[in-house]
C-alpha cells in the first residue's frame, strides 16, 4: 500500500508549495510513513512542524496542481508495433506538454509529479 503515496521527497515540496489537504497518512521527522489516527493530519503549521509532512496520495497530488494551478498531468502506454517491449511517458497539458519514456508506469508517474513541482518553483 505505500507504494500510493508519493515519496517523502516530493511529499516536503509539495508542504513548501502550500499543499494543506487532509491525508489519512504522514511522514514524521526520520521520514518514516505513519498512519495518522485521528483523521485531521494536514500540512498546518499547527499540525506539521519542520521536516513532518502530510503523506498524499497520487491521486491526490495530480488533483491538487489540476484544481490550484491548472496543471494536468497524466501518464500513458508507448506501444511499439516491432514488438519492442512497452513503456510509459507522462504528459503534463495546458502551457507545457511534456514527455519521455520510462520504463515502468510508476517511474513515469513520479516523474510527472517532479515536473509539476519544478514547474510552480519557478514560477
Amino acid at each position: 500500500m505505500e507504494k500510493e503515496f508519493i515519496p517523502y521527497e516530493q511529499a516536503l515540496a509539495l508542504k513548501e508549495l502550500g499543499f494543506d489537504e487532509e491525508c489519512f497518512w504522514w511522514y514524521d521527522f526520520q521520514k518514516q510513513l505513519r498512519k495518522d489516527i485521528h483523521g485531521f493530519n494536514t500540512n498546518s503549521k499547527y499540525f506539521m512542524g519542520g521536516s513532518s509532512c502530510s503523506a498524499p496520495l497520487y491521486q491526490q497530488a495530480f488533483r491538487w496542481f489540476r484544481e490550484k494551478y491548472n496543471l494536468k498531468g497524466h501518464v500513458e502506454a508507448v506501444e511499439y508495433l516491432d514488438g519492442t517491449p512497452n513503456t510509459y511517458h507522462w504528459c503534463i497539458f495546458n502551457k507545457y506538454n511534456s514527455g519521455y519514456d520510462q520504463l515502468t508506469y510508476e517511474e513515469a508517474e513520479l516523474a510527472c509529479l517532479k515536473k509539476l513541482i519544478e514547474i510552480i518553483k519557478n514560477k
